[in-house]
């Protein structure tokens, strides 16, 4: 009886609300539609305010209604005594009402796992394993012997949709996320509208994000529209772009990176939008393999793939929107070693090159060059495709102390192991005493760069008139 008293309070307490609602509509109308008496709208802004102030005052008993009863039932269910072990949740300690399984098999209750996964921690509380996963299991068995426990103890077990996670998803919002998932296998028309809001909730909420996380299939039931449809001709170039925004918005997430990376469907595809698609859905594929390259692992998994012809593809295709994310993605990716010769090979020494000579990009594809000239083979293509004017033309007009100093350190390389480019440099020096400048005005390493290219063309100079 007591609980359907409660319930009836709530219903009154709806019915109410609903009434002081609908009769402050009906005020902040006649407010704003009331122009010529003064006093008569002072007098309504008065009364608007008065119900305001009894609306706020009835949120506030709701909620001071709802604690208490939350409270008294956490008091009964204490006052049994020693519920069983097996339905306390480790870090709470108290009754789980969501109980879910990490990788370990050690069962928790899902909003406080929640929380300790978001703190940064990949270990299991109770037996400080690392995690291989943070995928979330619900544990079904226990739940149902939960509440078989509470109802032959007359507990109200609270309903898992009033707990949310540290980023505000409910238990509905899973499910909802969950039926988008589905529709992804269902006609075109649903996937493209679950695609769509798929984007969107991942554009704005970390939490959607971090929830592609917590189960090993979300990510290739997102991406089953594409894996299904590879020929052009089937390719729906919205729903193509929408998906693959959506895998850039779970790659921001840092626990996801590595389980994006290594869902294997997730790089060919993201090679696939590259070559194809809209400019935006190509620049967004740039961008979800510039922030999955943050990890180390990734760089290898991506230059392994085949990336970065199709990257370097798309930097000579030239279009603005995409190439930053592009060079952000060439640069992070040639870090690892391995991946220089493969950009090397992939033809970017003469796309930067052109790039370059027309002041694309500059400060970019200035730092990806310098890294590049670390390889022999991007050496003899630097000489091949006549680098050091247009390198020289760039350190006599550049502003830019970063970009001054890459430039001397390439051109520093090319001395050291082209001697057919020192005359060059030499005659440059002659007519403008570019490299003398950046020698006494350059930063540390400029300076070193440059005095090393002075000595030895110096000497060259000096050998040649003792000859």
């Amino acid at each position: 009886m007591a609980k359907t008293g409660v319930l009836d309070g709530d219903l009154g307490v709806v019915a109410k609300a609903t009434e002081l609602k609908k009769e402050i509509q009906r005020l902040v109308k006649t407010i704003v539609e009331e122009t010529d008496d003064e006093l008569f709208s002072l007098e309504v802004i008065d009364q608007t305010h008065h119900l305001l102030c009894a609306l706020k005052d009835l949120k506030l008993r709701k909620s001071l209604s709802f604690n208490i009863m939350s409270h008294k039932e956490d008091e009964k269910i204490e006052s049994l005594g020693d519920f069983p072990q097996e339905f306390r949740c480790p870090l709470s300690m108290k009754l789980m009402c969501d109980p879910v399984i990490v990788s370990t098999g050690q069962t928790y209750d899902r909003p406080f796992i929640q929380k300790w996964l978001k703190s940064g921690n990949r270990t299991c509380p109770q037996t400080q394993q690392v995690l291989s996963h943070t995928f979330l299991t619900p544990n079904n068995l226990i739940r149902d012997m939960i509440s078989k426990w509470c109802k032959s103890h007359c507990i109200q077990l609270p309903d898992s949709n009033q707990y949310s996670n540290d980023d505000g998803l409910t238990k509905s919002d899973r499910d909802h996320f969950n039926s988008l998932l589905e529709k992804m296998s269902s006609s075109l028309s649903d996937q493209k509208k679950a695609a769509r809001e798929l984007r969107l909730l991942t554009k704005r909420s970390p939490s959607f994000r971090a929830q592609f996380g917590e189960s090993f299939d979300a990510i290739p039931k997102l991406l089953n529209p594409l894996s299904q449809n590879k020929s052009r001709s089937e390719a729906h170039f919205d729903l193509q772009e929408d998906l693959i925004t959506t895998v850039l918005n779970l790659s921001i997430h840092d626990n996801n990176k590595k389980l994006v990376a290594e869902t294997s469907m997730v790089i060919p595809l993201l090679l696939d939008a590259l070559r194809s698609g809209t400019i935006e859905t190509r620049s967004n594929a740039a961008a979800t393999l510039f922030t999955l390259s943050a990890l180390d692992s990734n760089k290898s998994l991506i230059g392994k793939s085949g990336a970065l012809k199709p990257l370097i593809d798309l930097l000579e295709d030239g279009h603005p929107l995409a190439m930053r994310d592009v060079a952000s993605a060439i640069f992070n990716l040639c870090i690892l070693h391995e991946n220089k010769m493969r950009a090397v090979r992939g033809g970017a020494v003469r796309v930067i090159l052109d790039k370059l000579s027309n002041r694309v990009r500059v400060d970019e594809l200035l730092a990806i060059l310098a890294m590049l000239s670390t390889n022999q083979k991007a050496v003899e293509e630097l000489g091949e495709f006549e680098a050091v004017s247009c390198l020289l033309s760039m350190t006599r007009e550049n502003s830019c102390a970063r970009n001054t100093e890459n430039c001397v350190a390439i051109l520093h390389t090319i001395c050291l192991n082209d001697r057919t480019k020192w005359s060059e440099i030499k005659e440059e020096e002659t007519t403008h005493g570019t490299i003398s400048q950046v020698a006494q005005n350059g930063t540390s390493r400029a300076k070193r760069k440059a005095s090393g290219i002075l000595e030895r063309i110096n000497r060259a100079m000096n050998i040649t008139h003792s000859a």
